[in-house]
């Protein structure tokens, strides 16, 4: 019907005709009213609920039933009469020009919201000449505080460009200039809102949430653009859930999911009276100790103060428009209004006709003096900036001055009232600032709000905090935590986790199927370190550092390195001067003994050339250990080459010797002239002097030099010597078995030579070990880790040193010391004389 209203009016406004239109007879009467020059509409719940009468389809139905005074709302109508009437007396805001009002009640309903703006429009009379001519009933409206209302009041009086003005209608939707051209709002949309909402979640750490909303248009995209910022800032969300106070079913599964979810905080993004009936639920399923955020369509509303709602609301957190001290408002609200509004209670004299004009404020009589929420006037002071912002809108289009007044008979039309309301730039009497942006709003600028207990057990609004949108990132939200009190009064904040914080050491590992939020904590691997509570990742330490044991801090890796110190290094060492030592003695020895036939038996100088040889081979085992440097790099393995070749060499030529006497025995042979002592020195100094030129080779072109090996263990440094050359050290290695591998086959030959004393079967057996010895070193050196390649390299220098002095030299020392009667040149000599003989 309201519709076939509009469409019938636009019809004849667009053919240019000016019908006379008539009404429903039966028509919907303001709560309040005043007439004026100008007339200012006002829609509010001042009522809760609303009773549909029966639909039968045969009958004009009956008018709707409202209930459950919603003593807020009321203050909201107060408020605005209190603003018309200052303007009223102002003598420089339209000067001769009285604002009138029309305030409806919608009770909650969408429908009486529509059915409130059609009146507003159309005016109260049968016949409504002013729509039908083009003229609306009303130059602008105060309201709605809900978002879904204001949209139905918004989308009805759009095509007429009639300005709304909206105190706490916050959904973001309506902030397209393109769907509502005439909508204006004192507050800022619920896109700072909602990301305000989780830059608090984050500032105390909270990133395990649950959400409720309304299934509102306030509630839908509200909650919406907190779940985007919410993301952005890395919040999981446990659960989103929402309902209608329509729908209790609905509501009891939201209850239901709160009682069954882990998270400790829930952001509650619902409109007042959602608020009301979910309070009531969660108290009777006595669901308490959660942390409530809110907004600020309840986080201040008084009526929500019961004896046990503060078990479910206490500590609650949430943002609010900020409050001003409107002066006199306060004495209004208990007197003049009441004297203005209610003016039967001052029929006294005749108390029959006061109750048939009462009968239609018989809900608001017994709350003549209601003064409870005085003290939070921050929607008021919305309605106070709206009602201002009007009236120096039409200031401008009625081209008022202080000298001549305003232009009365000048007709105000709607777009002229939007089009300066666009311009509007003032300062209240509390001294507020009040212009719109391109999308019709004001700044975003937001209290925070704690509930807690006053000193009498009273609950207090106390601000800990404030937002504010023109600040740069970072600065916009400031809050004093010190000052909060958590829900169930608790003095440490709540905690609301789906996993526990990780500890440094650890990293995050999330859980297959589950938000970002839900993780385990993973140890970091050798090598890695977290220094930080919930690491996502584990950082490697740098090349020469390794994790400590808890795995939080890179520390220098332990340097390893064959020590002088260390039980191993000192074996060796003993060991190496043992084999030293025991080769001076048999020096000595034959030293004392060289005159006597075993010693001076097959060249006397070679044995103490052996002799020392030996001993550089027991003494170059020295250089293996301790730190490695440049020099010791350099000297070890060439001390080792040349001692090992002089020693190989001297047994050779002991070994040439041994067949070369043999051959000389025989008839008419002179081949020992070839192989005396001279030959025999230059050949040991030929053979040594080939090593020699090897090594310089080797230094010359690639010398070993001490390197970091940090190969073989990741959590260690070996300091080792690194070959330089490969080449070069294994030309060394392989000189020395070629010698040892000719000594080896001249000395099998000579093995069955017949002397009753034959050295060649013990240099065969000490070459036999020697080569036993290095063909082992060969596999065990190249698979040896660390400063065991060291260890067995020193292991195969004195194992071979003490192969040749024992195999070699012990049987001569033998018989030096325990068989004297054998060291004879007779006995020496005695198998072969027999032999020849």
């Amino acid at each position: 019907m309201f519709f076939h209203i509009i469409l019938l009016s636009l019809s004849f406004l667009a053919k240019g005709q000016k019908p006379l239109c008539h009404i429903m007879e039966s028509p919907e009467y303001p709560l309040l009213s005043k007439d004026g020059d100008v007339t200012i509409g006002g829609a509010f719940s001042i009522h809760s609920d609303v009773t549909l009468p029966s639909m039968s389809f045969t009958e004009q139905p009956k008018s709707l039933t409202c209930s459950r005074l919603n003593l807020r709302e009321l203050r909201f109508a107060q408020a605005m009469v209190f603003v018309i009437e200052e303007i009223n007396r102002s003598s420089s805001l339209l000067p001769n020009v009285s604002i009138g009002y029309r305030i409806y009640d919608n009770c909650g309903s969408r429908f009486l919201s529509m059915k409130a703006a059609m009146a507003l429009m159309n005016g109260q009379e049968l016949t409504a000449p002013e729509v039908c001519s083009g003229q609306a009933g009303v130059q602008a409206i105060i309201g709605e505080s809900e978002s879904s209302p204001t949209i139905v009041l918004t989308k009805t009086t759009g095509p007429f460009y009639i300005p709304v003005i909206s105190h706490s209608a916050t959904c973001e939707c309506l902030s397209s200039r393109t769907e509502y051209p005439s909508f204006f709002r004192t507050i800022a949309s619920d896109y700072y809102q909602s990301r305000a909402l989780a830059y608090l979640v984050k500032h105390f750490g909270w990133f395990w949430v649950g959400t409720v909303n309304s299934d509102s248009d306030y509630g839908n995209n509200g909650m919406a653009i907190f779940l985007e910022a919410a993301k952005e800032e890395g919040i999981c969300v446990e659960y989103s859930e929402k309902f209608d106070r329509s729908e209790p079913a609905k509501l009891m599964k939201v209850v239901d999911v709160i009682k069954k979810g882990t998270a400790k905080v829930i952001i509650v993004f619902v409109a007042h009276i959602e608020m009301n009936i979910l309070v009531e639920q969660l108290i009777l399923q006595n669901v308490t100790g959660l942390q409530m955020i809110g907004v600020e369509v309840w986080i201040t509303a008084v009526n929500l103060i019961t004896p046990t709602s503060y078990n479910v609301l206490g500590g609650s957190l949430g943002f609010d428009v900020g409050k001003a001290n409107i002066i006199g408002f306060a004495d209004y609200v208990l007197k003049e209004f009441w004297d203005t509004a209610l003016p039967c209670t001052l029929l006294e004299d005749n108390a029959s006709q006061a109750e048939n004009d009462c009968s239609k404020y018989k809900d608001l009589i017994p709350f003549k003096n209601y003064n409870e929420d005085i003290s939070e006037l921050r929607y008021v002071n919305n309605i106070y900036s709206g009602v201002y912002a009007l009236a120096h809108s039409l200031h401008r289009v009625l081209k008022c001055t202080e000298n001549k007044g305003c232009e009365k008979k000048q007709a105000i039309q709607p777009w002229q009232v939007v089009e300066s309301l666009k311009k509007v730039n003032f300062t209240t009497k509390t001294g507020e600032q009040v212009w719109f942006d391109s999308t019709g709003a004001t700044a975003a600028k937001y209290d925070v709000i704690n509930w807690q207990r006053g000193p009498n057990g009273e609950v207090l609004f106390k601000q800990v905090g404030y937002f504010d949108a023109s600040l740069p990132p970072g600065q916009q939200l400031i809050i004093t935590d010190k000052h909060i009190e958590w829900a169930g009064g608790k003095t440490e904040k709540t905690r609301s986790v789906c996993s526990e914080s990780c500890p440094p050491g650890t990293r995050k590992a999330a859980k297959k199927g589950k938000p970002v939020c839900c993780y385990d904590c993973i140890p970091c691997a050798e090598g890695e370190i977290s220094n930080m509570t919930d690491s996502n990742n584990c950082e490697q330490c740098p090349g020469e550092y390794w994790s400590n044991a808890e795995r939080d801090k890179c520390v220098l890796k332990v340097v390893e390195f064959l020590s002088f110190t260390e039980v191993m290094g000192i074996i060796l060492v003993l060991f190496s001067l043992f084999g030293a030592g025991l080769t001076l003695l048999v020096a000595i020895l034959f030293l004392i003994k060289k005159d006597t036939p075993i010693v001076r038996a097959n060249n006397s100088e070679l044995s103490f050339l052996l002799l020392f040889a030996l001993a550089l081979c027991f003494l170059c085992s020295l250089t293996f250990i301790g730190q490695p440097s440049q020099w010791s790099c350099m000297l070890r393995h060439t001390a080792f080459g040349i001692t090992f070749v002089l020693c190989i060499s001297c047994v050779l030529g002991k070994t040439i010797v041994v067949l070369m006497a043999f051959r000389a025995t025989l008839p008419g042979s002179n081949i020992m002239k070839w192989f005396g002592p001279p030959q025999q020195r230059l050949s040991v100094l030929a053979f040594t002097l080939i090593q020699v030129l090897i090594c310089v080779l080797w230094l010359t072109i690639s010398p070993p030099f001490p390197y970091n090996n940090m190969k073989y263990y990741k959590e260690k440094i070996i300091l080792e010597c690194d070959l330089g050359s490969a080449i070069g050290f294994w030309a060394v290695l392989g000189y020395i078995g070629v010698l040892a591998g000719l000594c080896f086959v001249l000395a099998f030959l000579a093995r069955k030579l017949p002397d009753n004393f034959n050295e060649a079967k013990f240099i065969t057996f000490s070459i036999l070990i020697f080569c036993a010895v290095w063909i082992t070193f060969i596999p065990a050196y190249v698979s040896s880790p660390g400063k065991f390649t060291v260890a067995v390299e020193i292991f195969a220098i004195l194992a071979s040193s003490f192969g040749l002095l024992f195999c070699i030299f012990t049987p001569k020392c033998y018989i030096i010391l325990f068989k004297p009667e054998l060291n004879t040149k007779k006995h020496m000599m005695g198998k072969m004389a027999s032999k020849s003989l």
